[in-house]
């Protein structure tokens, strides 16, 4: 326990010492200016319009800042031959890679909250200054938005780990993560839509039903991110939206968590370093 404290807080220290705190007031400074400008130009429930371009922005930008994150604390150090000396303590490596894990864990989740926190001050100020007739749910819905958010960026994290452990150089992170990403999010409104729409499938594929039924593979090999995106019920103030089968989206997507971290701690411990 005391080893894996001490990789915590080695892991913190990097990236404090690291030019990714200015990429976070940046951040910080699009979600506020985002979000003003978002409920000047809506004449209609700003408010709502509001929180929505806000969440998409926490969306995008936690992502991308824990992309890098994994990039400096892994990749980095690969590439700077700094394994030399982490790995020379008796110690194993599966410590090393939990307490990297951890020490981004704490930092993507206090800067959600920061953010959240921040988001949620504009909202209320904004639904003050221009009362609608549904107003936006920022009680229990918006923390189940910003849990779900946070289950979200979980497996971002356990993506770009396995990469950076696997990978040679840090941009194939970068890519590889965010190529993830996009994949996880947006497949399984394609899927539906080829499913509703049949001719759409007709027109490039000899065998439509082999076709969505390969497409139907993405949902054993990808967690569903798409659907972890929860926002409705914070907008609309209604809990209907949030899906009926939430507790076992959560328990797949964590299981695929700790699948890929443990996929992560053998990559690393077969890894061989030059």
């Amino acid at each position: 326990m005391n080893l894996i404290k001490s990789d915590i807080y080695q892991g913190l220290n990097i990236a404090v010492h690291s030019r990714l705190f200015s990429i976070v007031l940046w951040l910080v400074a699009a979600l506020v200016i985002s979000v003003m400008l978002a409920a000047q130009f809506s004449a209609r429930q700003p408010a709502t319009v509001a929180l929505d371009i806000g969440i998409t922005v926490i969306h995008l930008a936690l992502p991308l800042l824990v992309i890098l994150l994994v990039q400096e604390l892994f990749s980095r150090e690969f590439e700077r031959k700094f394994f030399l000396n982490s790995f020379t303590y008796p110690r194993d490596r599966s410590y090393w890679l939990l307490g990297r894990f951890a020490a981004i864990l704490i930092i993507a989740f206090s800067l959600l909250l920061i953010m959240g926190l921040i988001l949620a001050l504009l909202s209320l100020n904004i639904a003050s200054a221009y009362p609608q007739a549904t107003p936006v749910g920022l009680g229990l819905p918006y923390l189940i938005t910003l849990g779900f958010t946070a289950i979200d960026l979980l497996v971002v994290i356990s993506i770009a780990i396995l990469l950076a452990v696997s990978a040679t150089t840090p941009s194939f992170v970068l890519i590889g993560t965010i190529g993830f990403v996009l994949i996880a999010r947006s497949y399984t409104p394609i899927i539906e839509l080829l499913r509703a729409n049949p001719y759409a499938v007709e027109q490039f594929s000899a065998d439509p039903r082999l076709y969505q039924d390969s497409l139907g593979l993405l949902a054993f090999l990808l967690p569903d991110l798409g659907r972890l995106d929860v926002r409705m019920i914070a907008l609309y103030d209604k809990m209907t939206f949030l899906p009926s089968d939430w507790p076992l989206l959560l328990g797949a997507t964590l299981a695929y968590v700790t699948a890929l971290l443990s996929l992560g701690v053998w990559v690393l411990n077969k890894r061989e370093f030059n």
